[in-house]
Formats: structure tokens, sequence, C-alpha cells
């Protein structure tokens, strides 16, 4: 695993354990479901955090004759674990808020339970924009998704702060309420998360402009005269890419190897690339 994000996961790890145990002591003190709901969610983080931190150092081992290509892979499947457990936590957030909303129950909010959530949308805010620097100098998707989780918090957070705010002030219904949109909020960002990942596992093609350099790439490569297929697709985070190559004819088996060579290591070059594949077609 690379040293930034082993530190990027072990602070995501650290700031959530935290931030769990202000949200419980506030929610369990004040008696709002918003404050535990939201406690909840933090707990849901924590497990993400070290499905990350495992998947991560996976997915940077070394290829093996198991694994040719590496366990990249491992990565993505993070990211499905982070989404798995958003829809899980997402339902028994729901059905707790709609218990509340139909049952009721006593609150007393106090100044600590209205400081709470402000500091965790301060520091959630933060970490946020921490891990999506990170995950996009070193291109993790698990690391994306976790800076995704955090911006999403400083909006739950923010619910929570109104529905503390409102039982403060005697609309006690604001808190079950708050605890709804929390739920729908973790619902929909497992989703996206989810759908995001699945992509990486299924292979999905990169978008057309990676595919633009990919050629470029390859027609800057004196020798090559045009390019006949290129096929590329996601390998975890990594892209791997085929594509064939037109020399000329009259060129020495050598020459075409070098050619190919060259091609090979300019596609490379592009920083989502892992592997190309390059087939020489003599014209």
């Amino acid at each position: 695993m690379k040293p930034v994000a082993f530190r990027a996961t072990l602070l995501n790890i650290i700031g959530n354990t935290l931030l769990f145990a202000l949200k419980l002591a506030a929610g369990v003190m004040s008696g709002s479901i918003a404050l535990i709901s939201d406690a909840l969610n933090s707990l849901q983080d924590i497990a993400a955090s070290i499905a990350t931190f495992i998947c991560v150092k996976l997915s940077n081992t070394q290829a093996d004759e198991g694994h040719p290509f590496g366990h990249s892979r491992a990565e993505p499947i993070a990211g499905l674990i982070i989404a798995v457990l958003a829809g899980i936590l997402g339902f028994e957030v729901l059905r707790a808020a709609i218990e509340r909303l139909i049952h009721g129950n006593g609150m007393e909010i106090t100044v600590f339970s209205l400081v709470v959530p402000v500091v965790t949308m301060i520091v959630k805010g933060w970490m946020g924009w921490h891990f999506r620097k990170v995950g996009k100098d070193i291109g993790s998707p698990a690391l994306a998704a976790t800076a995704t989780d955090s911006f999403m918090d400083v909006y739950v957070s923010l619910a929570v702060l109104i529905g503390v705010v409102g039982a403060r002030l005697g609309y006690a219904f604001l808190d079950p309420v708050a605890a709804l949109v929390i739920s729908f909020w973790i619902m929909r960002a497992g989703y996206a998360i989810g759908m995001e990942n699945i992509a990486y596992l299924m292979g999905q093609a990169p978008p057309p402009e990676l595919m633009k350099r990919i050629k470029d790439a390859a027609m800057s490569v004196e020798g090559v005269k045009a390019i006949n297929t290129v096929r590329a697709h996601y390998v975890g985070n990594f892209i791997h890419v085929e594509i064939h190559t037109e020399v000329d004819k009259d060129l020495s088996t050598y020459h075409s190897h070098a050619i190919g060579k060259r091609v090979e290591r300019s596609i490379e070059a592009i920083g989502a690339i892992e592997k190309a594949f390059v087939h020489i077609d003599p014209v």
C-alpha cells in the first residue's frame, strides 16, 4: 500500500471512531433519534474504512502465478462493500425514524447536542476534501468513494442540526424527520457508490476522452501508419488496452517489434493505464 493511501485510510478510521463516540454520547444523552442515526452512520463509515484498508492493501499486492495481472479488483470490492453497508444502514435508520414519528419519545436537547453536528460538519468537510485529493492523485476509487461519503456526511449532519434545533424549539417531530432525510441520503450514496464500483468490476470501457488519448499516444510513435482496433477496459481501478497498429510490411520483424514496444511504453505512460497489449499489422 502506498504510504499516502495508508495514512488517508488510517485517518478515516480514527476520525470516524471519534465522531461515532461524540454522536452516540450526544444521542443517548438527549434521546435524539437523528443523532443516534448519525452515530450509526459513523459506525458504518468505520466498518467501510476497515474494509477499504484491507482491500487497498490487497490490491497493491504484487502479481503472482494465480493472479498474473495483480489484485487491483480488490479495491472496487471495498467500494462495493461500502455501498452494501450503506443500503442496510439506510433501511435501519428509516425504520427507526418511522417508529419515532408514530410513537414519539421524550428528548432533552442540550448545548452539547447542538455542538456535535456542527463539529461533525467541519471535520467531515475537511476529511472529504483531503480524501478527494489523495484519491485523485493516486487513482484510488475506494478513497474517492470515501471522499464522496465524507461530503455526504456534511449534509447529513446539517439535517441532524436542523432536527435537534427544531426539537429544542419545541418542534419534536423535526428530529425523526431529520432521521428520515439521513436514511434516504445514506441509501442514495450507497447506490451511487455501488454502481460506480460495479462498473469497475464488470470491465467497463473507459470514457471517450481517454480512448482518444490512447489513440493519440499510439499515433505519436514514429513508424505507426494507422490504427485498426483499440479496445480497453477496467481491471479493478486500472485499465488494460489492446491495440492493433499498422506498420510498413517491408520492415524487418526486429524493427516492427521495436515499434510495438515504443507504442506500448507510450500508452502505459498515461496514468490510468496499467498494461497495453500491442498487435502489429504489416500493410
